[in-house]
């Protein structure tokens, strides 16, 4: 079975647009690799995760940061399909 990546987000933030715009490029890049994403709203203010089949990848809390595209792309393929080349993402 194809993983599943869940972002919970903050919808007190206003991160609801900022969690549907990574789900996006995530389905865009990763379409043949995905199950799906789901976008879950946090009942506790300031939350937002990134996790694939419920392993967290990214917690803005613990790195004080949202995550660039570029590297949450990279986090997401090094686990679902590390072969995979992301093409610009992976320039520096």
């Amino acid at each position: 079975m194809k993983p599943t990546i869940t972002i919970l987000y903050c919808p007190k933030c206003g991160w609801l647009l900022r969690s549907a715009y990574m789900a996006q490029e995530l389905l865009t890049t990763f379409v043949d690799d995905l199950y799906g994403v789901t976008l879950v709203p946090s009942e506790i203010s300031g939350r937002f995760s990134v996790a694939i089949d419920g392993e967290v990848i990214f917690d803005r809390k613990k790195e004080g940061r949202f995550p660039e595209i570029k590297e949450l792309k990279q986090l997401v393929r090094n686990i679902i399909n590390p072969d995979k080349d992301l093409g610009h993402s992976d320039k520096k």
